[in-house]
């Protein structure tokens, strides 16, 4: 799935959810080693872990984050 990221310097979250595991993230523009770490980090995860992990992450005075973004994704693709 491809989530279309808002207020965050990538511009989109590529990912692979297999039964309801975190198999592979992939931000789209960004801070490269912040995103490469995250998304190693959230390989093998499963999606609530990750989500409640995450969520409500802030990119200095922005009110989101890459991160969060992640959050956002993974609870849509929970709908």
């Amino acid at each position: 799935m491809i989530y279309k990221t808002s207020g965050v310097c990538c511009s989109n979250i590529d990912f692979e959810i297999e039964d309801g595991i975190v198999k592979q993230v992939i931000f789209n523009g960004g801070c490269a080693g912040n995103a490469s770490g995250i998304s190693k980090l959230v390989a093998g995860m499963k999606v609530e872990d990750v989500i409640e992990k995450l969520e409500g992450t802030k990119c200095g005075r922005k009110a989101t984050s890459c991160p969060d973004q992640l959050s956002k994704a993974l609870k849509e693709w929970r709908k």
